[in-house]
């Protein structure tokens, strides 16, 4: 089980402290860093500054956000990184949800979410193959743009810039079984938002040989479990509380099918009255400690064990700090 470093996307700014996190993941011997975004800063360019900074880890995005920009745009920066990186770019992408795509990039909700999503990496493909001009007659990425207020003017085109690689991995972060299966279908690899070592989504038998299992986790060294668990149930209690709409939450969903479809629906309730603090409080110290890596180093050293023996092939730990990074780098050894 290879390890990367995620860093997720910014608060109210840049973390002054994540070129260095980024550095001591490549010398421990890391093999990936990943960033992200939401509706703040992009997960690109900071990739792009870390790329800089590093000479081999594999750098990636969990997730960049298919709403934000057109495929064939999100192809030209990942071709683009990847040329500038040396060939390290790994491309991952999420549909996000109707709170985020309405509210934040304007555009509809795609009814058909399986659609858009193979439509999409159809194009991206199509753009880092290079093989012939991209074309697609699709429902939600037409190309050429072929709609009432077209001007009949448009003509399929290829990238003028070749690929590095026509290969360049694409992952996609899916959360609902259906989606989940056509990922392992369509794509290099699986994103999971929650992965319990004990309960895993999809079994081994179900994924393509080759194919990327990259789930997310919060690792933290301390000696008190239930401090140690805090941050963790904050990220639960804003995802499963307040990202997305009371009746359509995809996160809130996903928690509901692993088991705490009650619990899901009282942080809810408690987030989208204003309680926040009381939505953390909510989520149980159970599903928080099954997601993540939290406690002495002798109880990760035991639990890491239950990761390392199923599907997963790339563990991307949110860690606070170098020590943590250290710790986790040589009980994976």
């Amino acid at each position: 089980m290879r390890l990367g470093l995620a860093l997720g996307y910014w608060g109210r700014g840049p973390d002054p402290g994540h070129i260095a996190l980024a550095q001591e993941a490549e010398r421990l011997g890391y093999d990936s860093v990943w960033t992200a975004e939401s509706w703040g800063s992009d997960a690109f360019t900071p990739l792009a500054w870390i790329a800089a900074h590093t000479s081999r880890v594999r750098l990636g995005t969990a997730v960049a956000q298919m709403a934000a920009r057109s495929p064939t745009a999100t192809a030209m920066h990942a071709l683009t990184l990847d040329h500038l990186s040396g060939g390290r770019m790994m491309l991952g992408l999420g549909l996000s949800g109707p709170q985020v795509v309405e509210g934040w990039y304007g555009r509809p909700f795609p009814r058909s979410p399986l659609t858009a999503t193979r439509e999409y990496v159809d194009v991206v493909r199509q753009v880092l193959r290079r093989e012939r001009p991209v074309e697609l007659h699709g429902r939600f990425h037409p190309l050429p743009y072929d709609g009432p207020d077209a001007t009949g003017l448009g003509r399929p085109l290829k990238a003028i810039t070749h690929p590095l690689r026509p290969d360049l991995p694409v992952l996609l972060g899916a959360e609902g079984p259906k989606n989940i299966a056509q990922t392992t279908r369509i794509a290099d690899g699986w994103l999971p938002l929650y992965w319990s070592p004990t309960r895993p989504l999809v079994g081994a038998d179900d994924l393509p040989e080759g194919f990327l299992v990259a789930p997310m986790a919060q690792v933290r060294v301390c000696e008190d479990v239930t401090e140690g668990l805090r941050p963790v149930k904050a990220m639960l209690g804003f995802y499963i509380g307040g990202m997305g709409h009371a009746a359509r939450n995809f996160h809130a969903d996903l928690m509901a099918r692993m088991g705490y479809a009650d619990e899901a629906r009282r942080i809810q309730d408690l987030f989208l009255s204003g309680r926040r603090e009381e939505a953390v409080a909510a989520v149980p110290d159970a599903f928080a400690d099954e997601i993540s890596l939290v406690g002495p180093r002798e109880r990760i050293a035991q639990r890491l064990e239950l990761w390392r023996a199923g599907p997963v092939t790339d563990l991307l730990a949110l860690a606070p700090d170098p020590e943590t990074l250290r710790v986790l780098a040589e009980l994976n050894t």
